[in-house]
């Protein structure tokens, strides 16, 4: 069997022959990055998803030195939205997620349009006993190629999420214990 690439498959991805666009597809998948960041929380599960469903959680998250300004953050669900523009110092980086699979033992949230050529974020939670939960992230992303990635590049190093999720293990630990303390 022959397989035969026309110059016009080529400038129309969606027309590749088999060989060629599952060698592409195979490419980008390893191009992509992965970071995980895993830690537990003092707390039941449901506190913990709690606090993910809060529309408080978003701004709590946000480490100190970034300015965030939303735009739109509609209430957690399938197809809900956040919109908004994170000031990393003097840059400006506008963000649109889109959430789906939303259950009780978390989220994912989809870059629907911003800085990355893709970026998608697992939001998991899982209860390790009545009163522990652990809490993983797991996101998938790619930078634009060339000049378009450079700013994408400088500002979302694995350095740089390991600080920015090491941050938010803080401020969840310390928001889903002061929610645990007012209710009871």
């Amino acid at each position: 069997m022959r397989w035969h690439v026309a110059a016009s498959d080529v400038e129309e991805p969606d027309r590749l022959t088999f060989p060629l666009a599952s060698t592409i597809t195979a490419i980008r998948k390893l191009l992509m990055s992965l970071f995980q960041h895993r830690f537990t929380v003092q707390a039941s599960l449901e506190e913990v998803a709690a606090f993910h469903e809060s529309p408080e959680a978003f701004r709590r998250l946000v480490p100190p030195g970034m300015f965030l300004q939303v735009h739109r953050q509609d209430d957690l669900a399938n197809q809900s939205v956040n919109e908004f523009t994170m000031w990393m110092g003097p840059i400006p980086v506008y963000w649109k997620a889109v959430h789906s699979d939303v259950t009780e033992t978390g989220f994912v949230d989809t870059q629907a349009d911003g800085p990355m050529r893709s970026w998608v974020h697992r939001h998991r939670y899982e209860r390790t006993d009545d009163d522990q939960t652990l809490v993983i992230d797991h996101i998938e992303y790619e930078h634009h190629s060339g000049w378009r990635g450079i700013r994408s590049r400088l500002l979302f190093t694995p350095f740089g999420l390991k600080l920015l999720f090491t941050w938010r293990k803080w401020a969840t630990r310390r928001t889903v214990a002061a929610m645990s303390a007012n209710r009871n």
